[in-house]
């Protein structure tokens, strides 16, 4: 009996040893999401030209909107503030 289960031990360690090495599935788990990555992107419906430029002049013109709004909103309260508590210059 004792053989029998040197054979079954040994049969666990050589399972063991067969099982690649962290890095080994480390590289293949990146390649597979990497290769599944890829597939999605060809999937993608991607915008042309004419349209991303446009929806950048859009996204640009809100941001300078909202540059002028917020300017003039803390340059108001800087002289609001000045005014409250007596600090001109």
């Amino acid at each position: 009996m004792s053989k029998e289960k040197q054979v079954a031990g040994n049969q666990k360690t050589n399972d063991k040893a067969k099982k690649p090495n962290f890095f080994v599935r480390a590289w293949r788990g990146l390649k597979k999401g990497l290769s599944n990555m890829w597939a999605e992107l060809k999937k993608v419906a991607w915008p042309k030209l004419p349209t991303v430029v446009k929806q950048t002049g859009v996204v640009l013109g809100v941001v300078l909107v909202f540059l002028i709004v917020i300017t003039a909103v803390d340059f108001g309260l800087g002289q609001a503030l000045s005014w409250l508590t007596g600090l001109t210059k």
